[in-house]
């Protein structure tokens, strides 16, 4: 039987940081294995870069002044999605769903939970062998732009507000 996922804020200052910090490193180890795989990174595989070693060992310091939503199926964690805020404009900095849980709608909650408290347009980047991912974008109403990253392999998307009415 398929749960709906439950989001909510997490609160850094207690356990959520733990839950956090494990979502982040599973969801930065993977993606370094792919950026490895794809040749878009060099260095020893399963390791982490230094300033990402940093953002898992204090997610607190790292996601000040973000918005960090943690997504439950069945009272277990299941995916995380982190907003930061900008001048006029909010971004996706993290978004993972923990593979045993893909499919079960983690990811679609993350992202209109993210949506929801986002007052202006919303833009992040996603490495293009996310296909998966590109699509769930594309099925909320992010768009590709041209490109503000220098990183090649990175498509980026923006999703602006519905205006009211």
């Amino acid at each position: 039987m398929m749960s709906e996922a439950d989001t909510r804020e997490a609160d850094l200052s207690g356990p959520d940081a733990a839950v956090v910090s494990a979502l982040v490193r599973t969801y930065l180890v993977k993606t370094e294995q792919e950026k490895q795989e794809e040749g878009v990174a060099p260095g020893p595989r399963g390791s982490l870069p230094e300033n990402y070693v940093r953002e898992v060992g204090d997610p607190a310091v790292a996601y000040a002044g973000c918005r960090v939503i943690i997504a439950d199926i069945d009272g277990q964690p299941a995916g995380v999605v982190i907003v930061g805020d900008g001048a006029g404009t909010h971004e996706i900095k993290r978004l993972w769903t923990e593979p045993r849980a893909r499919g079960r709608g983690v990811g679609r909650a993350l992202l209109a939970a993210a949506i929801d408290s986002s007052d202006g347009p919303l833009s992040l980047t996603v490495w293009h062998w996310r296909a998966p991912a590109i699509r769930l974008y594309e099925s909320l109403g992010f768009v590709r732009v041209a490109s503000w990253d220098a990183r090649p392999g990175l498509v980026c998307m923006v999703r602006n507000p519905e205006p009211s009415i």
